[in-house]
């Protein structure tokens, strides 16, 4: 890189001693760097004459891929600078679908109040695939909540914690009830969520007690679920800040009651941009949505 700089600043110059005032070396130390350049390319670079020195044919070669290698090398420092100063950089979060936006939206707001000179870019999935992505490195930090523990190679911060709930169309029979328990729901028709990550824990305590609800219809998109609730398909079952339709109607659900805490998931021992620690420093101090836990 020295060497590609020195070729440049003399091809501008055609000066030894002032390229190697502007380089900030001595004249010896520039002479043998071009020295060692003109070996590896196998030729004269200049024509050293007394009072008149220009390059060569093979210089004048050289001399545009030489320049666009300097330019590249001032880019990639600059580009370093900025990522150290937190300027022009992009963070990628991944987010599992179930999580409501709204929950992370005032940190995001925050952030780039400090930050903002930095773009965040949010990445919705379910858990399997943003904990896959994560670990590639597709992602810097991952938002997931999944009931067994994460492979070891993540390290994860709680951030918040929220209890499952259950949402109903107004007309249902249930909707009267302030509070729902799980044998009210034994064979009752059930809209559910496909990327429901604790579908198969619940679905199992639920057998264990003898209840079985039917399900009737299932889609990865939340949107759908809830329109099918909100005509009345059936019963859902929620993470309490992912409903965002205000029609439908949304009971806790009790004996027993069921929740999830959610994670800000990094990759153990990977070398992390400034902006990565900043936000994890930024969502250690936000001030998350406190829940009620279920009895």
């Amino acid at each position: 890189m020295q060497q590609v700089r020195y070729f440049v600043t003399l091809a501008k110059t055609l000066n030894f001693t002032r390229a190697a005032e502007q380089c900030n070396v001595s004249q010896p130390a520039l002479t043998r760097a071009i020295q060692q350049l003109e070996h590896e390319f196998g030729g004269p670079l200049f024509h050293r004459e007394r009072n008149n020195t220009h390059l060569s044919e093979l210089g004048r070669m050289m001399l545009p891929y030489l320049e666009s290698v300097e330019a590249s090398t001032r880019a990639a420092k600059d580009a370093a600078q900025s990522a150290r100063k937190l300027e022009n950089i992009t963070l990628t979060i991944g987010a599992m679908c179930t999580i409501g936006p709204q929950l992370v939206a005032d940190l995001i707001v925050r952030f780039q109040a400090m930050h903002p000179d930095v773009v965040v870019r949010v990445i919705e999935g379910e858990a399997s695939a943003m904990i896959e992505r994560l670990g590639k490195g597709d992602l810097h930090v991952g938002l997931v909540g999944v009931p067994e523990e994460l492979p070891e190679q993540f390290h994860q911060v709680p951030v918040f914690t929220e209890k499952f709930v259950i949402v109903l169309p107004p007309d249902h029979a249930l909707a009267t009830k302030n509070a729902i328990r799980v044998v009210d729901l034994d064979g009752l028709p059930y809209v559910g969520r496909s990327n429901c990550e604790v579908y198969r824990m619940v679905t199992e305590d639920f057998a264990l007690r003898g209840v079985q609800p039917k399900k009737v219809f299932s889609s990865p998109r939340d949107d759908w679920v809830q329109k099918m609730i909100r005509s009345g398909l059936g019963f859902g079952f929620f993470p309490e800040y992912c409903v965002t339709d205000p029609d439908l109607v949304v009971r806790p659900l009790i004996e027993p009651g069921y929740s999830r805490t959610i994670y800000l998931a990094t990759v153990r021992g990977r070398p992390h941009s400034p902006a990565v620690g900043a936000f994890v420093k930024a969502a250690r101090n936000h001030t998350w949505p406190v829940t009620e836990m279920p009895d």
